[in-house]
């Protein structure tokens, strides 16, 4: 467990006390010739690494990596670090805030603006296989969509929004995830059944007490599920 206090506490800590976490996915490149300029202009890294406490006098990198290993590439004895709390909650904000990792949306609650800054995003990185998807089709088709209920992305390439299974339904996985609420176990509503698994349809029958549920085919299942029950 982190001191308290020292959370929030910027120190000048000995290399050899810090274990370098997840360590940077920086070129080699980048590393030694920032490592050479910093022993050039005074061997200070005036950008500080967040560390976390794991014991006495022992630490380990959860944000700014790219400082640290240019720090130990450059052969500094220590580094101005600041000590952070060691949870996962803070974990995640330092990466996100030290360009280190993208922040994620939640698809299942987002508003229809976060769903289309998410897709711009995807859209315009270069390269990106979502290039030819219409943003303003692909965001009001999503957002339209009863995707409280979605356990996976799949229902997305019923939208017919441009975006297909493979690849194109992968690169959303950068930057959307879901938490789904349970499933009614009565909809009638035509536009939600369509969205749904043919499995998840036939148990939903089942409970339904609806006849032939074998031989239907998910049309059938969703005309049948939305006709009201007399």
């Amino acid at each position: 467990m982190s001191n308290l206090n020292y959370v929030g506490t910027l120190m000048y800590l000995y290399l050899d006390e810090i274990e370098p976490g997840e360590g940077s996915d920086s070129s080699e490149f980048l590393i030694k010739a920032s490592a050479h300029l910093l022993n050039q202009k005074g061997g200070r890294n005036w950008i500080p690494v967040i560390v976390k406490e794991t014991g006495k006098d022992k630490y380990q990198v959860i944000g700014n990596s790219f400082v640290y290993a240019v720090a130990e590439e450059a052969g500094l004895e220590r580094i101005w670090c600041i000590i952070a709390d060691d949870s996962s909650e803070t974990a995640e904000v330092v990466k996100v805030l030290a360009g280190e990792d993208i922040p994620k949306i939640n698809l299942s609650k987002a508003s229809r603006d976060d769903i289309r800054s998410g897709l711009e995003y995807l859209i315009e990185q270069p390269g990106s296989i979502l290039k030819t998807v219409k943003l303003a089709v692909a965001t009001n088709r999503i957002d339209e969509a009863p995707r409280q209920y979605w356990k996976t992305l799949d229902p997305i390439i019923n939208l017919k929004c441009g975006i297909t299974k493979g690849k194109k339904l992968d690169a959303l996985k950068e930057i959307f995830y879901l938490t789904p609420q349970p499933m009614p176990d009565t909809i009638a509503d035509a536009g939600i059944l369509k969205t749904m698994s043919t499995a998840d349809l036939k148990a939903m029958a089942k409970k339904r007490g609806i006849a032939g549920i074998s031989k239907m085919k998910k049309d059938d299942l969703v005309e049948a599920l939305s006709t009201p029950l007399k």
